[in-house]
């Protein structure tokens, strides 16, 4: 599928799977079979690692850590060992979001109770 396709399918802007590329999130192959353009093609699996982008920017990870994500999952860059390791890094930066989640939840129910009580 070319950019715009991926793009409809996936509900992530043009510019932002073209910014995802640069980054080396993603990697489009150009049709060796067409010569009048240089339109670069997409499998599903982009489309999987774009869902996986979006997600794993929603919960606060970086370009860098999503790209060390994708090297442990999808390319064979790293041994099993590694692999596991950095998954096991994400596991523990996930628990830690969730639990900074839950502080601030609680300082926003505090702040809420404050008003509907008149102590503010």
């Amino acid at each position: 599928m070319l950019i715009n396709e991926l793009s409809k399918i996936t509900g992530i802007s043009v510019h932002t799977i073209r910014f995802y590329e640069k980054s080396g999130l993603i990697e489009g192959k150009r049709d060796e079979n067409v010569k009048s353009n240089n339109y670069f093609h997409y499998n599903e699996e982009t489309a999987e690692k774009l869902e996986f982008v979006n997600d794993a920017k929603s919960v606060g990870f970086t370009i860098k850590e999503i790209g060390q994500i994708i090297d442990a999952w999808y390319n064979n860059k790293f041994s099993k060992e590694e692999k596991v390791k950095i998954l096991e890094q994400k596991l523990i930066s996930l628990e830690q979001k969730m639990k900074e989640i839950q502080d601030m939840k609680k300082q926003i129910s505090q702040f809420k109770e404050d008003v509907l009580n008149d102590r503010c």
